[in-house]
């Protein structure tokens, strides 16, 4: 009776263990689009400019202040000029006016803070930015949610499609096909309804540049960091040569 005792608990152990994996395993496949992330100082501008326009009203950047934004190569006239919407200082944070309390209340849950969305993302489904780029031109209209949106890779999300101006709707075309083990697998295709005021090309292009806004902002200094760390790493190399010259030199005359 010990014995079996025994391999009960293990059995229910491995059962808890794994578990949690096999939910995951046969749960639906995400694909996900590769995002054309930049570094170029204008892409990052015009993301920077759709971040403010159509992301600054619910979502906060409270990590990010307006300042950093001169590495970008904006000037400190054209940061209060044009993009300081929710602040008087260029030394203050990206913050909105909206409360968390008064944001769950009229949305069921507060919009998160987008500082670091891109890093959070990337623990999550391994590509923050192909995550990122891929939801941005997912929505599609669907009548039965709330806000009368739905997106194909984050399923009955309660945020409302608010570049829609720029990519139109999309119509999602729904098909289901037999698994093999008895159970359906659904496919989502989006067709172009109501055309924006940008062409395909174009839309995928701003989301581009707004995507590569968000993954810079996650960390600002990180060109600066490789840079740093080419030139670490070539010193080390030079060093190392160097090193290994004086030491044939103060062995020649024992070896």
């Amino acid at each position: 009776m010990k014995i079996r005792g025994i391999s009960l608990v293990k059995k229910l152990l491995a059962t808890a263990l794994f578990a949690p994996l096999l939910a995951v395993a046969s749960g639906p496949e995400l694909h996900l689009d590769k995002a054309p992330v930049s570094t170029d100082p204008a892409a990052l501008a015009n993301g920077a400019k759709l971040f403010v326009n159509y992301c600054l009203n619910c979502h906060g950047a409270s990590y990010m202040r307006y300042n950093r934004l001169q590495q970008i190569g904006l000037s400190e006239s054209m940061i209060k000029d044009n993009l300081m919407f929710t602040a008087d200082k260029i030394g203050e944070p990206m913050r909105i006016a909206m409360q968390r309390e008064e944001a769950k209340v009229w949305f069921g849950a507060a919009p998160p803070d987008l500082t670091v969305i891109a890093r959070s993302r990337a623990s999550e489904f391994g590509s923050g930015a192909d995550w990122l780029y891929t939801y941005l031109r997912g929505f599609y209209r669907d009548s039965e949610r709330p806000t009368g949106w739905n997106n194909v890779i984050f399923e009955n999300v309660g945020m409302p499609h608010v570049l829609y101006e720029l990519q139109g709707e999309q119509v999602a075309k729904v098909t289901e096909a037999d698994d093999g083990h008895g159970g359906k697998v659904k496919t989502i295709a989006l067709e172009q309804g109501k055309p924006g005021k940008m062409s395909k090309e174009e839309y995928d292009k701003a989301t581009a540049d707004l995507v590569s806004y968000l993954v810079w902002m996650g960390e600002p200094m990180a060109e600066t960091r490789k840079t740093i760390g080419t030139v670490v790493l070539a010193f080390l190399g030079l060093l190392f040569v160097l090193s290994y010259l004086l030491k044939k030199n103060y062995w020649k005359d024992i070896h």
